[in-house]
Formats: structure tokens, C-alpha cells, sequence
């Protein structure tokens, strides 16, 4: 089957979701049905890998956004969603992940086409992912309960475990379903009600869940879609209908999150920039921990806030590393994401492309020493080479800003104390990593990591069941694991008088 076939079978994918839920070109979801912005306002979806459009979403504006949170808001307070008992909760959960599991080519399809990841990748990490997330909630739900406390005085006590309200799910680009899914997920099962706004960019797949809740039996008003730019965004946080607000994205938008959800005290977590550091040691497997250095830079085209992109190697074998780096660069398949065999597919956006761009001009101009790297503007889409930068100094932007593309940085260090004082040297503390054959310094190290996960001998090692979120710059608050699901649970306690 060849490239153009595929895309046009993806496109296809599309069109057959948006006739099966009746979503008409503009349409935002919201108390169960489908309807245009007041203002009769779309924005274009592009293909980021030919640059041209796919189809027109909605653009909320504020009064959509009223109109999405009353919704929820009722449904909350007075609709049928709260008498559902929380293995009820959880039942429907399971038939939502039942229904993807039966669209999931269509839904990787769809996000492939929308983001500009390789199909290999969306069909068999992201749609698996988001389906064992809805699965891994939808039989935790169950579990949500309370417990009896002795106390000193005559009375009955115990807590209960409650939802918080009505949530403002605000997600990124980059894993449009997946970073939706750890916080729908969770939300629903702990008994909340939604209003999601997906990226400007990435979002048809929520589009298409919407219609997969709803068919798994949840009720108007529960989950709602707002399409839109930061205007939707910043209408939801100062709704005072939201009661908290889970965010994935850059740092600086996170500062304005917890800023804005603050003037009305929302509960907030959010999930921001990493400069992730892999430590490669001089007794590693040193081709293992090659191929794992470069699969953690170029992982979904280095637009992963938990990258490995620095990348820290001992004196001993740093240029053999480094050599290895520059060989591998101009070999690692850049392209369609259709294509059999693509690994790097574009970027998102032209200004994401743009923002990587800046400071790959700048480089040789500031000393650097740069491999790969090979000028892809010319080529129709949004595409970035991947490129190694070494000569790099700890204190320079290339080390301390996220680049949010293919751009690996390399240094040299000589003791086990530099390496940790090097990794830790940044805002940032999201993830880290170490490739050792040394099992005491594999424990010693992770330890000694400012990071919310650390990874040995490997990299994006991810699992439901295990909690990630971050330290300093990279936000606060987890999402997976149990730990996902206290985000979204509040404690009441009741002292009943004997």
C-alpha cells in the first residue's frame, strides 16, 4: 500500500468518525449533543506533515465556555451522574475502553493524521495507552472508599471520599488523547463532571471520545468539548462554575494557570516543561545505551516533556558516544508518518518548527558543534531533522530552555557527584534517567535525582499503574497510578454523636 493511499485511508477514518457522531465541520460538544460556537466562528486543522487543512472546529468563545460549564455544573449538582455508585462509574468506564479497543485503527489513524506522529506509533503506544488508562480506572473506581477513625470522644467517625466538582481538563498537542485520558479517565471515576478543551492544534480525537462516552451510557452534561484557543482556556479558569483544573503544557502557560485558577482558590494540578538527563556511565552497555539516548530524543519527534534531551556521558567514552551520535543522526528515518518505517515525523505546527529553528540558527553561530541536523524547510509539512549539539556549557540556553524538538545536548562529566550536580541543574525536574551496569549506583543515583521519574537502563518506561508528574519548574500534582485518582478525590469527614 503505498504512502498516498494511507493518508488518503486516514482521512477517510476521519470523515466516516465525523459522520457516525454527526460531527458537522464546527461543532462543539456540550451537555450531550452537538452545536456550532455562538459565533459562528472555525479554525482550520492542518496536516502538519503536508501543511494543508484536514477540517474546521469550533472556536469557543467565553459564552460557549458558560454555556459547557453550566452543563457540567448541573449534571453535577442535579443530574442522574451523581446517583451512580462508583462501580457504576467504573462499568462504564470499561465499555468506553471496550469501544475503543473496536475503533482504535480509526483513532490512530486520526491522531497520526492530526498530530503528524508515525501510524507505527499511535497504533501501537497511544491508542493501547489510552485504552488501558480507561480500563485501569474504570476497575480502580471500585475501590474509592472511606474509613472509620477511632476517636476520644462518643461519636461514630469516618471520612468519605467525594469528587471535587466540576474539572477543567486543559491538554497539550503533543499526546492529544493520551494526556486527555489521564485525566478524563480518573475525573469520571472519581465521580466528576468534564469540560475538556483540547489543544488548538490536535483536536479531532477528542472530538471522537466525546462521541464514545457518550455511547457508553454517561449522561448529558457530564463530559463536554470546547475547541478553541487560549480565549476558551482563560474563560475556564475564571469560571467560577470549575471547581478544579488539570493542565498539561509549557511552564510559562502553567505559571498563568495557577495564577488565574488562584484569584478563585480551584484546586489545581498541572503537568509542565521537562530538560529530562540521561546519565550514560562509562560501565554501560554502551550500545544499548546508545540506541536508548537516541530513541529518548527523538520519541514523538522530541515533542515530549519528559525527552531525554540532555545528554550527559563520562569523560571515558564521551567520544565514542558522540561519534556514534553523528553517525546515527543522518540514518534515523525522517518523513511521512504514514510511511512503513518513518521514526521522526514533523512537527505539530509551523510555530513549534519555528521555535526549534530558532536556536538551531543560532548554534553554529554561538561555538556549538552540531551533528546531523540536515535543513528540512524546503520540503513541504513541518519537519526538523534531528540534530546533537556538543560543546554545549551548563549554563546556556540550549541546557537550561526547553527546545520541545529533535535537539539532543551532550556533555562530558568526570565523577558520579558531577553527573547528579549537572543533572540537577536546570528548573526543571520532570524525568531523569541512568544507564549503569552497577546496581548500588542505579539505586544511589535515582535516588539523588531531582525528578519525578527515573528511569535505569532504559527510557520512557511508562505503565498506568505508575504515578509521573513533576518537582521545581515542571509543576506539581500525579497523574496515573492511585495517585492520579487522589488528584480528582476530595476527604469529608462525618462525626455522628453517640
Amino acid at each position: 500500500m503505498t504512502t498516498s493511499s494511507v493518508t488518503t485511508e486516514a482521512r477517510a477514518a476521519w470523515d466516516s468518525e465525523r459522520a457516525g457522531e454527526q460531527l458537522a465541520p464546527g461543532q462543539l460538544f456540550i451537555d450531550g449533543d452537538w452545536s456550532p460556537a455562538e459565533s459562528g466562528e472555525v479554525r482550520t486543522v492542518l496536516d502538519p506533515a503536508a501543511g494543508t487543512g484536514i477540517t474546521e472546529v469550533a472556536e469557543a468563545g467565553a459564552a460557549d465556555v458558560r454555556r459547557a460549564t453550566r452543563a457540567a455544573r448541573a449534571a453535577f449538582d442535579d443530574g442522574p451522574w451523581a446517583a451512580f455508585s462508583p462501580r457504576e462509574r467504573g462499568r462504564l468506564l470499561l465499555r468506553a475502553a471496550e469501544a475503543l479497543r473496536e475503533r482504535a485503527e480509526a483513532f490512530a489513524a486520526v491522531e497520526s493524521l492530526d498530530v503528524g506522529k508515525p501510524l507505527a506509533f499511535t497504533s501501537t503506544v497511544d491508542i493501547p495507552t489510552v485504552i488501558d488508562t480507561f480500563e485501569y480506572y474504570g476497575s480502580l473506581a471500585a475501590g474509592i472508599e472511606g474509613a472509620a477513625r477511632p476517636v476520644a470522644m462518643p461519636a461514630l467517625a469516618y471520612t468519605r471520599r467525594e469528587p471535587i466538582g466540576v474539572v477543567a481538563a486543559i491538554t497539550p498537542f503533543n499526546f492529544p488523547l493520551i494526556l486527555s485520558a489521564t485525566k478524563i479517565a480518573p475525573a469520571l471515576a472519581a465521580g466528576n463532571t468534564i469540560v475538556h478543551k483540547p489543544a488548538q492544534e490536535t483536536p479531532l480525537t477528542a472530538l471522537m471520545l466525546a462521541g464514545v462516552l457518550r455511547d457508553a451510557g454517561l449522561p448529558d452534561g457530564v463530559f463536554n468539548v470546547v475547541t478553541g484557543d487560549g480565549t476558551a482556556g482563560e474563560a475556564l479558569l475564571r469560571d467560577p462554575g470549575v471547581d478544579k483544573v488539570a493542565f498539561t503544557g509549557s511552564t510559562g502557560v502553567g505559571r498563568i494557570v495557577a495564577r488565574t485558577a488562584a484569584e478563585t482558590l480551584k484546586k489545581v494540578t498541572v503537568e509542565l516543561g521537562g530538560k529530562g538527563a540521561n546519565i550514560i556511565f562509562a560501565d554501560a552497555d554502551l550500545p544499548a545505551a546508545i540506541d536508548t539516548a537516541i530513541a529518548a530524543f527523538v520519541f514523538n519527534t522530541g515533542q515530549f516533556c519528559m525527552s531525554g534531551s540532555r545528554l550527559l556521558v563520562e569523560r571515558p567514552v564521551y567520544e565514542d558516544v558522540l561519534a556514534a551520535l553523528g553517525a546515527a543522526c543522518p540514518h534515523i528515518p525522517v518523513g511521512d508518518p504514514f510511511s512503513a518505517g518513518t521514526v521522526v515525523g514533523p512537527m505539530a505546527g509551523p510555530r513549534h518548527r519555528a521555535k526549534v529553528e530558532t536556536f538551531l540558527d543560532a548554534a553554529a553561530g554561538d561555538g556549538l558543534r552540531v551533528l546531523g541536523g540536515d535543513d528540512l524547510r524546503r520540503r513541504p509539512g513541518f519537519f526538523v531533522a534531528p540534530t546533537v549539539l556538543a560543546g554545549v556549557d551548563q549554563g546556556s540556553r540550549y541546557v537550561q530552555e526547553e527546545i520541545f524538538g529533535p535537539v539532543l545536548t551532550v556533555q562530558p562529566f568526570d565523577t558520579e557527584d558531577e553527573a547528579v550536580r549537572m543533572a540537577n541543574g536546570t528548573p526543571f525536574g520532570l524525568s531523569a534517567g541512568l544507564q549503569t551496569r552497577d546496581v548500588s549506583r542505579a539505586h544511589r543515583v535515582a535516588a539523588r535525582l531531582h525528578a519525578g521519574i527515573v528511569w535505569v537502563n532504559g527510557w520512557s518506561l511508562l505503565d498506568v499503574a505508575m504515578p509521573f508528574g513533576g518537582t521545581g519548574q515542571s509543576g506539581y500534582g500525579r497523574e496515573n497510578g492511585p495517585e492520579g485518582l487522589a488528584e480528582y478525590l476530595q476527604t469529608k469527614s462525618v462525626v455522628v454523636a453517640l
